[in-house]
């Protein structure tokens, strides 16, 4: 996993009817962009992430799959 600042961390639900929660990597921690990252989620909770598999790095020049373009 391979991530910079300003990219998004998306950690998907794990059971249906749970949402995915999207965070905004604010600080790579790791070395060449490995983890851990400092991270801000939607609602302005910040934490330090050791990513999963559950987990999805989009970068900022990456589109959302989920949207047409």
């Amino acid at each position: 996993m391979h991530a910079s600042k300003g990219d998004k961390l998306v950690q998907h639900g794990r059971t249906v009817g749970q949402h995915d929660k999207v965070a905004e990597i604010t600080e790579v921690m790791g070395a060449e962009g490995a983890p851990p990252y400092r991270v801000r989620f939607e609602d302005g909770h910040e934490a330090v992430c050791l990513p999963g598999p559950d987990s999805e790095i989009r970068h900022g020049d990456m589109p959302r799959r989920d949207m047409p373009r």
